[in-house]
């Protein structure tokens, strides 16, 4: 899914789409609660999206998408989760790994995100923890790879000193 639109504009689209799951009524205060921007900038941002035909904006009774804009904002958070998910499993803390997906959602290619997810899910659906997660853990701690001759024996030899 490649839009037109401007990130800030998919932004609002996954909010949206994420408030009107869990709550069914979107309101302006939980956009603006969202995604911490003030109210005037909000509604300006409603009424443009809802000239472009991906919302519906009635004052005082909320903000309903189009089918159209729907699937934006479910693509856009599946991107999300999917770049979240990765960038947790190679052990970029939680807060970093949030921010970094909501920029790399809009610029990856959809090949790329396919390709991500199916790893995401390989890795979440493997019958036992892999163990490369734990070598790729500790290479990240020590800089070397657990799997190396050699290895084995310096870890020995410093938990046995210890």
């Amino acid at each position: 899914m490649k839009s037109n639109l401007s990130r800030k504009a998919e932004d609002y689209l996954e909010a949206i789409y994420v408030i009107s799951q869990e709550k069914g009524i979107v309101r302006v205060r939980d956009i603006c609660r969202q995604l911490e921007i003030k109210p005037p900038s909000v509604v300006e941002m409603i009424k443009k999206l809802a000239d472009q035909g991906y919302l519906i904006y009635k004052k005082n009774e909320g903000v309903n998408l189009t089918a159209e804009g729907e699937e934006i904002g479910r693509v856009i958070k599946d991107r999300h989760s999917t770049i979240f998910a990765f960038l947790k499993f190679i052990g970029v803390p939680e807060k970093i790994a949030d921010e970094d997906a909501c920029v790399i959602e809009h610029e990856l290619n959809a090949k790329t995100v396919e390709q991500i997810k199916s790893l995401v899910s390989f890795i979440e659906t493997a019958p036992d923890h892999p163990q490369w997660l734990d070598h790729f853990a500790i290479y990240c701690d020590l800089g070397k790879h657990p799997c190396k001759e050699g290895w084995k024996a310096e870890k020995m030899m410093k938990t046995t000193i210890k």
